[in-house]
């Protein structure tokens, strides 16, 4: 992923906030709408769209196109800078790889413990019979 190519790829759209604020948000576009061409993009290979395409499926728009709106702060500045972390943030939390998980045998000790404690319940379970047989 080429970073410096992604901020050229991104297209920011300043919109009005849907939050309460007054007569200053009636006034002021402050919210931001980052969208990013994921389809056509030239700073990922064709295997980071792949894996980035099925992990943030629900995400896309049916052209491809990854939409995100901050507007949780009164300034556009502030909101613009969010948008572009959390864009980051979510393709580099999407493109990690999760590790491998090694196989591992259980301890003796543990193996003896859960075999004496499903024997103590057999006993237990054995003495709460009733015997018909004698």
């Amino acid at each position: 992923m080429n970073i410096e190519l992604l901020k050229k790829e991104i297209q920011y759209k300043a919109v009005r906030s849907s939050k309460p604020g007054g007569q200053h948000v009636n006034k002021v576009s402050s919210s931001v709408r980052l969208s990013f061409d994921l389809k056509n993009s030239k700073a990922l290979n064709t295997y980071e769209k792949d894996i980035l395409t099925g992990k943030l499926q629900h995400r896309l728009t049916k052209e491809g196109i990854l939409i995100i709106k901050v507007e949780t702060s009164r300034s556009q500045h502030f909101n613009k800078k969010a948008a572009w972390q959390q864009l980051v943030l979510l393709l580099e939390k999407s493109l990690k790889q999760p590790k491998k998980r090694l196989k591992t045998k259980p301890k003796k000790s543990a193996v003896l413990k859960r075999l004496q404690s499903k024997k103590q319940h057999s006993l237990k379970k054995q003495n709460r019979r009733k015997d018909f047989l004698r």
